[in-house]
């Protein structure tokens, strides 16, 4: 069953429409139905509350609105990362699925410091200055 925090992906008519968090499922008034609060993840965002039985909660088929509606819980596909454990493994087998991001170089006043740049207060205004009376 759905739960709280889950993040399901809601059909309509047997098409995909929408992505959402449930956000909290509680008891209706009606027996054997629950109301379920949904986090709509589109722009914008927008918060809505079904009222459902268990088994639609589950991703049987149901109506709202005479549209055939489902319901289905989205599992993060598995990934395999690398660990320290697996260093000696890493360094074994290239890795092809990332992409080779070129670093810029460093302006003149500024250094390469750590794996960022500092760049001096002064340098910065004579820039901004430079660029203004362009």
């Amino acid at each position: 069953m759905a739960t709280e925090n889950d993040i399901v992906l809601v059909y309509m008519e047997g098409s995909p429409v929408f992505f959402a968090r449930i956000e909290a499922i509680w008891a209706d008034v009606k027996r054997d139905w629950f109301n379920v609060e949904l986090l709509v993840l589109q722009i914008p965002v927008k918060v809505v509350v079904w009222t459902l039985k268990d088994i639609y909660i589950n991703g049987t088929e149901f109506f709202m609105g005479g549209k055939r509606m489902r319901i289905e819980v989205v599992n993060a596909p598995h990934q395999n990362f690398i660990t320290d454990d697996d260093e000696d493994t890493a360094l074994k087998e290239p890795v092809t699925h990332l992409k080779s991001v070129k670093k810029p170089k460093p302006e003149s006043e500024s250094e390469e410091k750590e794996g960022g740049r500092v760049v001096s207060i002064a340098a910065f205004q004579k820039k901004k200055k430079d660029n203004q009376s362009d």
